[in-house]
């Protein structure tokens, strides 16, 4: 029987005796429970086991039931020859990597990837970023493997360590090693598991729990640059607003096995003047894709395709310096919209004799022909108190309305040539052709700036960059008359040095 639950994977490991000193072929902790005593009842166990025809061992998962259940095995692992330690630095770099390699085999990307690290002696915080994998890989052995009696209570410890602020720091650290595509590859792999998860609670009509982490979030500062990375499974974001029309359930599945992938970056530069600081902060990148967690053929087998799912409709983002003691104004660089309008007047007269008795009848009429041109994205840069906001409104083409808070008539949703039908693919598509946005400089270069007082030279201020991005369904290439918009909203802290 395991120890008592302990979810420190590494220390476990790097305290494991010489295998000449163990007296038994095997030794496991207790990585979760069915309940608070590990002595008594089925747990998720880490074990670490013999081959008794090498010199190696293999690091293994199990239910522990009276018949213990294997879940998962390790490829054998070279034994340290150092008497002091079972495993080396090299097997543990192999295990961290057989790790996440498995993890990752979980998505719907099976190609093979190259996975490199540097000496695990330079990496600081090492045990928590070992510790992430093997619970990220137990949590998702929980959804997909583990028996009844041990999902419900595992998966909620599973959350709470891997929400932790001592993992969610690890997560960052973790997807710098990654890099940005096995960064994104991880995410697709979680958020399909939790995807799943989602969908089996309501499928039992169950009270839908927090899952772990819907929305993972991370903030960077470095030369110049606030970037925030964000990635939520769309099923996990809240419904601002559906149609009554019930949605089929091949719709349904298109609809559910994707996730929202974002990028906010702020170019920032502090300039020091005569009396005062100005801090600017300008737009260098707003990116946002929707992107399937399934490969295409089931996303036509069981669901409707791949073209069906939602699309970005706003993006609200603001910035705000959290203590604003030494906030003098905050200015902005755009004024509001005004646009041209062209007005062609049409007039004519008409004259014509009434009968006996009546007035001369002079008929006039005039037409009026307005034409506009403009865009499908509208943006605007605003103030709230000290804060400085940007917003990105997607708008109908055909009467100028705001997508995020209109619903399509039935008549459009009908209209083969509804500016929504074939919309990744038309010339005129106001998205991607993966159903993106991008926001970048080039067109919104707009900048905000804060006067500070002189006072704060030296001091380092924290700001808040918060966001909401709503996703809008609108058929496709589907007949269906059913739409609905759901809305994410994250924040992230940064620290400026003023100097």
């Amino acid at each position: 029987m395991a120890s008592c639950c302990n979810p420190d994977v590494f220390t476990w490991i790097q305290n494991l005796p010489p295998i000449a000193q163990w007296k038994a072929n095997s030794m496991s902790i207790c990585i979760c429970s069915s309940s608070s005593s590990c002595s008594s009842y089925p747990s998720l166990n880490l074990s670490v086991s013999k081959n008794l025809h090498s010199s190696t061992i293999s690091i293994s998962i199990i239910a522990d039931f009276s018949v213990p259940v294997p879940l998962w095995a390790s490829k054998p692992l070279n034994i340290s020859s150092k008497r002091s330690k079972l495993l080396d630095e090299e097997a543990i770099s192999c295990l961290m990597i057989n790790v996440i390699k498995d993890v990752l085999s979980y998505g719907s990307n099976k190609n093979n990837c190259l996975i490199r690290f540097p000496k695990l002696e330079s990496i600081s915080g090492f045990k928590d970023i070992f510790n992430l994998p093997f619970l990220t890989l137990a949590l998702l052995i929980c959804i997909y493997e583990a028996p009844v009696d041990l999902r419900s209570s595992c998966l909620n410890t599973l959350k709470k360590e891997l929400t932790s602020s001592q993992l969610r720091e690890a997560s960052k650290l973790l997807m710098k090693l990654l890099g940005s595509n096995l960064e994104e590859q991880w995410m697709r792999s979680i958020n399909l598991a939790i995807t799943n998860w989602i969908i089996e609670l309501q499928a039992t009509h169950r009270t839908l729990v927090k899952t772990p982490s819907p929305m993972f979030s991370y903030a960077l500062a470095t030369f110049g640059l606030w970037k925030v990375q964000l990635y939520c499974p769309v099923i996990a974001m809240d419904i601002e607003n559906s149609s009554n029309h019930s949605v089929d359930e091949r719709l349904l599945f298109s609809l559910n096995y994707h996730q929202l992938e974002g990028v906010i970056q702020f170019n920032y530069k502090v300039i020091v003047q005569e009396k005062w600081i100005n801090v600017m902060v300008n737009i260098d990148n707003i990116r946002c894709n929707i992107i399937r967690l399934l490969n295409e053929t089931l996303m036509n087998e069981r669901g409707v395709g791949a073209d069906d799912k939602h699309f970005p409709s706003r993006v609200s983002l603001q910035v705000t310096p959290t203590i604003q003691s030494n906030i003098l104004s905050v200015s902005v660089s755009k004024s509001t919209e005004n646009p041209e309008r062209e007005i062609e007047m049409e007039r004519g007269i008409e004259s014509s004799f009434d009968p006996p008795n009546s007035f001369l009848g002079l008929k006039v009429s005039v037409g009026e022909t307005m034409t506009m041109s403009m865009k499908p994205w509208k943006f605007e840069l605003s103030v709230n108190g000290y804060s400085g906001a940007l917003n990105w409104f997607l708008h109908d083409s055909v009467d100028g309305r705001e997508v995020v808070s209109s619903k399509p008539s039935k008549f459009a949703l009908i209209n083969p040539k509804a500016w929504f039908k074939d919309r990744y693919s038309s010339v005129y598509r106001p998205f991607t052709r993966q159903g993106g946005v991008i926001f970048a400089g080039d067109e919104y270069g707009e900048k905000i700036w804060w006067k500070v007082d002189k006072s704060a030279m030296g001091k380092t201020m924290e700001w808040e960059i918060r966001g909401w991005i709503w996703l809008t369904y609108w058929p496709n290439k589907h007949r269906t008359f059913y739409n609905e918009t759901r809305r994410l909203e994250f924040g992230e802290i940064f620290h400026l040095n003023i100097s």
